[in-house]
């Protein structure tokens, strides 16, 4: 295939952002009236979380029939072009959403292996968060820049709760109390791409937790653009984390010290 223009692109995925974002507000004036479904244990899916997959499908694959895409609620897409996969979360926080609280919509481009682009879109906010592979990270067209946060004193974390079972990753609690013990602050605001958008904006000294790689592969690529470091708890690449399930993203200072802490919960032998 020939190259494609990922600014073009990216453009078009902006615009099936805005326009999700613009269905999940009306959704979200009125989300008391919704349906909702419960996939597993503190994971509701709504309509609005439906539709707006839905909305998103339909927008990317009219423009790029070929390709593959792969979301949060329905099964995957398999176009006749492999190379190219969407992946999207419709809405990343959906108890947010449903407690009237900030969500967002992610939508990342990979090429293989690689995330070429990616986007976060906070509707509430009005805050659209973009990257290109090599070519930085925004916010509404302002070049994104870490945080120093050199003192530990300093560091402020997001993390999401509950943390992994403690069946698969035992020891999380406890590495999580020692974390908050010594930094400046721990903050759980309830959205994985929100959390990695946080860290590229310089919000955020770092950002841990178990979640998704749906959820975070277009924030991973922010913080890589704006200059942060990406592992799973060990400091393995990202590569690891995507079968690990747990994500370090952090400036390098705030990194190293997450890694310090995290890197002593013992490896699963389905994470090696």
């Amino acid at each position: 295939m020939s190259e494609i223009n990922i600014r073009a692109v990216l453009d078009d995925m902006i615009e099936a952002a805005r326009l999700a974002g613009t269905l999940t507000l009306d959704y979200f004036h009125r989300r008391g009236s919704l349906k909702i479904g419960i996939k597993g244990p503190g994971d509701f899916v709504s309509e609005a979380d439906e539709q707006s997959e839905l909305l998103i499908r339909r927008h990317l694959l009219s423009r790029y029939p070929d390709w593959s895409l792969s979301g949060e609620e329905f099964p995957p897409v398999d176009g006749a072009d492999r190379t190219y996969r969407f992946l999207l979360d419709p809405i990343d926080g959906t108890t947010n959403f449903l407690a009237g609280m900030d969500y967002t919509i992610t939508i990342a481009l990979r090429r293989g292996t690689e995330t070429v682009c990616g986007l976060v879109f906070n509707p509430v906010r009005n805050e659209m968060f973009t990257a290109i592979a090599g070519a930085g990270a925004y916010l509404d067209g302002r070049r994104l820049a870490l945080s120093d946060g050199g003192d530990v004193g300093q560091m402020v974390v997001g993390t999401g709760l509950p943390l992994p079972s403690l069946s698969l990753y035992p020891g999380a609690y406890q590495r999580l109390d020692a974390i908050r013990q010594e930094i400046g602050a721990v903050r759980v605001i309830g959205s994985a791409a929100n959390c990695c958008a946080y860290v590229a904006a310089g919000r955020f000294t770092g950002y841990f937790e178990q979640t998704g790689f749906i959820d975070t592969a277009a924030g991973i690529l922010l913080v890589q653009e704006a200059g942060g470091l990406v592992s799973d708890w060990w400091g393995r690449g990202p590569e690891h984390y995507e079968r690990s399930g747990v994500l370090i993203v952090a400036n390098p200072s705030t990194h190293a010290f997450l890694l310090r802490h995290l890197s002593q919960v013992p490896i699963p032998d389905s994470s090696r």
